[in-house]
């Protein structure tokens, strides 16, 4: 097989591979997209599709094109590939991270990242829990605990009132559940929660202003983006979860959060974290999503009535090329 040129591969989730076409609510749909219309080869596959033979990393892959506006694959041409051949790999499947997304990580213990640019390190995101660790910003972490006992996890919020409580491998809030002192179900909830105290959950203090929204900021390599969004509880909930227009506005970033988001940035970008997601309410740092990120796309777009898929793309291609060697590290904050 011959070396590709500028070519990509995207890992993606199952679910957006079946709805691959006219999928602008996906933040792959808008970066597929953009690299196409930029010349660049696109390749995409999913977790099940990845493999190693004689120690080397491969994956069945399918190509992508652009047409009418549109992004395609071509479903009933599935060919193999050596990872290493592409130039840059997405590595954006969803979680939950179960054992078959850590398999699919350890795919890419096989492959050298200085040939291949990898967003974001599937080695790194192994080492990189999006909830446990943002401790590791202790300052901006809301006061919290990971446990999987129930007495430990009733005394916290007891002492704090108000809590919310979520497991640590999943997404979308999935699982997350808000606890106070006259929750009647709590019982049922941590057991549930923590597989009857066998497994680990992260338990938070409950931060007020998160009733009002929590903003997402957007981070790659070392830029953060000032255009960013919040995302409203749904209708009778007291989190973000329902992906519709009425769910989010427009919002700009405080000094403090910017701040903020750039200390983050400048320790994620040297482990290989690059595309990141941060959700931030009150000062404080709810999760730091290294797995998927969502950017928001569509709705920064129609919000602020810019093209923000452009802005992206610029500081994308311009971070693949730092990445790459092709160009000096000035100028990309």
């Amino acid at each position: 097989m011959t070396q590709l040129q500028q070519s990509v591969l995207f890992v993606i989730d199952d679910l957006e591979l079946k709805y691959f076409e006219f999928n602008n609510l996906v933040t792959n749909f808008w970066i597929i997209k953009g690299l196409l219309q930029r010349g660049f080869e696109v390749f995409v596959t999913v977790k099940n599709k990845l493999m190693t033979q004689d120690n080397v990393a491969m994956a069945l892959c399918y190509e992508a094109y652009f047409e009418n506006e549109n992004i395609f694959y071509k479903k009933n041409e599935q060919k193999k590939y050596v990872i290493e051949h592409f130039d840059v790999v997405f590595f954006r499947p969803d979680p939950p991270v179960d054992i078959d997304y850590i398999n699919a990580c350890n795919v890419f213990d096989y492959v050298d990242t200085e040939r291949t640019v990898v967003i974001n390190s599937p080695v790194a995101i192994k080492n990189f829990n999006e909830k446990f660790h943002l401790n590791y910003f202790n300052a901006y972490a809301p006061k919290n605990i990971v446990t999987s006992d129930s007495a430990t996890i009733k005394d916290f919020v007891r002492e704090n009132k108000k809590a919310i409580i979520k497991p640590l491998n999943q997404c979308f809030g999935s699982g997350v559940y808000y606890l106070d002192t006259e929750e009647k179900n709590i019982n049922t909830i941590i057991k549930n929660l923590t597989n009857d105290g066998k497994t680990l959950v992260m338990v938070q203090e409950y931060i007020e202003e998160a009733a009002k929204g929590d903003k997402r900021i957007l981070i790659l390599g070392e830029h953060v983006f000032d255009e960013c969004i919040i995302k409203l509880p749904g209708k009778d909930d007291f989190k973000f979860n329902e992906h519709s227009d009425n769910y989010f506005k427009t919002a700009k970033l405080s000094d403090e959060e910017k701040q903020m988001a750039l200390e983050v940035a400048k320790y994620l970008n040297t482990v290989e974290l690059y595309m990141v997601g941060l959700d931030v309410a009150g000062g404080k740092i709810l999760e730091i999503n290294v797995t998927s990120p969502c950017y928001f796309i569509k709705e920064i777009n129609e919000h602020n009535n810019e093209h923000f898929e452009n802005v992206l793309m610029d500081k994308l291609i311009e971070l693949i090329e730092l990445k790459q060697g092709k160009i000096a590290p000035v100028g990309l904050c």
